[in-house]
């Protein structure tokens, strides 16, 4: 079966055609600069096997970057897909597990399409556009917040009264959950074990957002973002854990424009607003210990590792008997330096981290741990897309 996989931005469409079950990409690329004309085109970035090509035209909104996207692999007849599968960032209350679309779950949607104002409403457009295009083909939706669903309630419950959590759904759900599971299941993998025995410690670490997940027995029980992606660590533009007195304040400066304080804590907070220069972390730590370099970027550097290895002690003591920390995404992937500062000098919790394999781990899956470590600390690739084919190829199977 060839699962067409996409993933929607709020102004990008990115896609990967994959044949399931061998798991095999024979196409994929990205929809730039969807929407509203700017200073560059509009264009696709195509690639068939070894072979990438940019295609340049006008795409107003995802449902035309869709059609576009279609042209290209319909050209050939070995592109052409036979299951569409969707990313779709919240899914609230409503959806607790992924879906096979139908007019049922459409309606949902609707319902909880504010819930992600940037990345729901373009999905569920999308969903919309490849509907009635292709009636044919089935369609199903892979929520980031679906693995977080086994979270329990005294761990998701914030302490504000009773009436407003019931009443407004507020409260944490959890995110990069399609990231957490495949890669704990990547670990359970490399570890010989089954997924349903692995107690880990998962670090998603990206270059924009970034989230710790505590797993039991392949399930999680709890992740730093909560009700929306703000919470949490200190990310590239977000803010993470904040008193919420601070956000009284703000909002008291801002004579109560509670979007211009949204702005902030989204968009200028973080790498970003601390160190002043860049919001990502890997420039920060290129300069931070330049002869004359202004303090800021090192304190930039160490607040950013210090809030991940504290959420990375509390949920060590949440798992109890870890088998492995995690870290993937392409902060923890590919910066050794990040790995390094959360991990050293924690035996206490069973870990001693290899300074030469964690330089040195270019290869993944790698594990960087010393030999006679308790817990094993895993480098490991993310790939949601595959994830979400995976998924797809899972419910589509059933549905038939």
């Amino acid at each position: 079966m060839k699962v067409l996989v996409f993933n929607c931005g709020s102004s990008s469409l990115k896609y990967r055609l994959i044949e399931m079950p061998g798991e095999v990409e024979l196409a994929g690329g990205e929809a730039q600069r969807v929407g509203p004309k700017t200073a560059e085109p509009a264009r696709i970035l195509h690639r068939v096997g070894g072979q990438a090509e940019i295609v340049t035209v006008d795409m107003g909104d995802h449902a035309a970057a869709f059609g576009e996207v279609m042209k290209l692999l319909n050209a050939d007849a070995r592109l052409r897909p036979e299951a569409l599968g969707h990313r779709m960032v919240h899914g609230g209350t409503l959806f607790c597990d992924h879906a096979v679309v139908d007019q049922g779950v459409m309606g949902r949607l609707k319902k909880v399409a504010d819930l992600a104002p940037l990345h729901n409403p373009p999905a569920i457009n999308l969903l919309d556009a490849s509907a009635s295009l292709y009636p044919e083909l089935p369609q199903t939706i892979v929520f980031d917040t679906a693995y977080h669903s086994t979270i329990p309630d005294y761990a998701y419950t914030y302490p504000i009264p009773k009436s407003l959590t019931a009443e407004m759904g507020l409260r944490k759900y959890g995110f990069h959950g399609t990231s957490h599971r495949y890669v704990a299941e990547e670990a359970a993998k490399f570890l010989g074990k089954p997924l349903e025995r692995l107690n880990a410690v998962s670090c998603h670490l990206g270059s924009g957002g970034a989230s710790l997940c505590a797993i039991v027995g392949g399930r999680s029980v709890d992740n730093t973002m909560g009700f929306s992606p703000l919470q949490g660590l200190m990310m590239s533009t977000r803010c993470g854990d904040v008193d919420a007195a601070v956000i009284l304040h703000l909002l008291a400066l801002a004579d109560g424009d509670a979007d211009a304080v949204e702005r902030m804590l989204n968009k200028r907070s973080g790498v970003l607003g601390m160190s002043g220069v860049s919001a990502d972390i890997r420039d920060v730590l290129a300069r931070a210990d330049e002869p004359g370099q202004d303090r800021r970027l090192r304190d930039t550097a160490q607040a950013y590792t210090w809030r991940i290895r504290k959420y990375l002690g509390s949920y060590l003591a949440v798992v109890g008997q870890a088998d492995a920390v995690i870290f993937t995404d392409t902060i923890g992937e590919t910066v050794p330096a990040v790995r390094w500062a959360v991990c050293a000098d924690m035996e206490m919790f069973g870990l001693r981290i290899d300074a030469e394999a964690n330089r040195g781990a270019t290869s993944l899956p790698a594990d960087v741990a010393e030999e006679d470590s308790a817990v094993r600390i895993l480098a490991i690739l993310t790939n949601e897309e595959l994830a979400i084919a995976r998924q797809t190829y899972a419910m589509v199977l059933n549905a038939a």
